[in-house]
């Protein structure tokens, strides 16, 4: 059974719809807290990169790697425990 494309028009109309719903700062950050992000600043960075992110420098700051990124024009620090790997905290500046 073929569908009409009307009816396949208005699935993708609303998917469309649902996207932009979506608050800002979930539809900007493609990485999120408690994913894994890597152990070193090598694999950190690699990570972020493979999501999207321009990386402007990783560096050691208080126990934690802290990745310094841009996404579509918004900058991030993105903090990650070098122990486990994973995504403590994700701060976007102005």
């Amino acid at each position: 059974m073929k569908i009409p494309a009307i009816v396949t028009g208005a699935i993708a109309s609303a998917a469309i719809v649902a996207s932009l719903a979506m608050p800002a700062s979930q539809a900007l950050a493609a990485v999120s807290a408690g994913s894994y992000a890597g152990k070193t600043k090598a694999e950190i960075a690699k990570s972020l990169e493979q999501q999207g992110y321009t990386i402007r420098k990783v560096k050691t700051e208080d126990g934690y790697l802290e990745a310094y990124a841009l996404l579509n024009g918004v900058r991030f620090e993105i903090y990650v425990d070098p122990t486990t790997g994973k995504v403590v905290k994700i701060k976007q500046d102005d």
